[in-house]
C-alpha cells in the first residue's frame, strides 16, 4: 500500500483557487499576474521534443510582471539585496520573489519552477514563454500565421509576440510553475486569450514594429494601455546589460566599488533585454 505523506495529502486537497489565491496575495502586490493552465493545454500546440513532462491534467501556472514590478520589487530588492554576478539583476529579483511565494504558500507541495531565461541541456529554454501565456488566457501571442495574405510571404521570417490587453507590450512572462501533484478537471475551463490586435492591418503592423523596429518600443503601444513602464524602467531596459549595473551604481543602488560583472553569452547576446 503506498505511503501517504503530508505532501500527498496537500497535493489531493489542492485546488485551483487554493493556488490562485495565495499565490496572487503574495506577487501580485509586488507588480505580478499569475493566470493557472493545464500542463495538457500547453503540450497539445507543441511538438513533442517541447512538452513538459507531467500529465495532461496536472495545474501549472505562468507569471507575468506588469509595469509596476519595477518599482514595487525590483527596486526594493536591489535596495536590501547583495547582487550575485553575472547573473541578470531582474532575473535574480524574479527568482526571489517567485521561489518565497512557493515556499511560503506551498512548503509541502512539489513545485517544478521554469524560469523564461533557463535553459535544457540541449539549449532549447526550460519553456516556450508565449505559447504558455496564450494558451492559459493571459496574452494573445501573435504570428506570422495570424497575418492573411502575408506582404512578407516567401521573403521574410517574421517572429510573434504577446500583446497583454491591458499592458500591450508593457509587460514579460517570467516564470511557469508546475504543481506536479495536483490534478484539476473540469472546473477550470480553458480561456481564449484576449484578441486586442484583430484586423489584419493591425496585426502587420505590429509584427513589423516588433521584427523591424523594436528598439523605439512602438509595438507596446499597439492598443491603447492603462499602465506603460516609468521613465527610469524605460532607461534601465534601454541600457545595453553590460552597463545597467554602472547605471545602477549611478542611481546608488549599488555600492560604488562593486566590480563590472564578466557576462556570459546570454547577456553578452542581448540587444535590449527582456523587460
Amino acid at each position: 500500500m503506498p505511503r501517504v505523506t503530508n505532501a500527498t495529502m496537500a497535493a489531493s486537497s489542492a485546488s485551483v483557487e487554493g493556488v490562485i489565491g495565495p499565490l496572487g496575495s503574495c506577487l501580485t502586490k509586488l507588480g505580478f499576474e499569475v493566470f493557472p493552465l493545464k500542463v495538457g493545454w500547453y503540450n497539445s500546440v507543441l511538438p513533442p521534443s517541447f512538452h513538459l513532462p507531467y500529465p495532461d491534467d496536472a495545474l501549472a501556472v505562468v507569471v507575468l510582471s506588469t509595469p509596476a514590478m519595477f518599482e514595487q520589487a525590483f527596486l526594493p530588492f536591489l535596495e536590501r539585496s547583495s547582487i550575485q554576478k553575472p547573473s541578470d539583476p531582474v532575473d535574480q529579483c524574479v527568482r526571489h520573489c517567485v521561489s518565497t511565494a512557493v515556499s511560503q504558500c506551498f512548503p509541502e507541495l512539489k513545485v517544478d519552477v521554469r524560469y523564461d531565461y533557463e535553459l535544457l541541456p540541449s539549449r532549447k529554454p526550460k519553456f516556450l514563454a508565449q505559447t504558455a501565456a496564450h494558451v492559459s488566457g493571459a496574452a494573445f501571442y501573435y504570428q506570422q500565421s495570424d497575418v492573411t495574405d502575408q506582404p512578407w510571404a516567401g521573403r521574410q521570417k517574421m517572429f510573434g509576440v504577446c500583446i497583454h490587453p491591458s499592458f500591450g507590450g508593457w509587460f514579460a512572462i517570467r516564470a511557469l510553475l508546475v504543481f506536479e501533484d495536483v490534478a484539476v478537471g473540469a472546473e477550470l475551463v480553458q480561456p481564449d486569450p484576449p484578441d486586442c490586435v484583430a484586423s489584419r492591418e493591425d496585426r502587420i503592423k505590429l509584427l513589423e514594429a516588433f521584427n523591424l523596429h523594436w528598439q523605439d518600443w512602438s509595438y507596446r503601444d499597439i492598443v491603447p494601455v492603462g499602465q506603460t513602464y516609468s521613465e527610469r524602467q524605460k532607461e534601465y531596459f534601454s541600457t545595453p546589460p553590460a552597463q545597467r549595473l554602472a547605471l545602477l551604481r549611478s542611481w546608488g543602488l549599488l555600492p560604488k566599488e562593486e566590480a563590472q560583472p564578466d557576462l556570459g553569452p546570454r547577456e553578452q547576446n542581448q540587444a535590449n533585454g527582456h523587460g
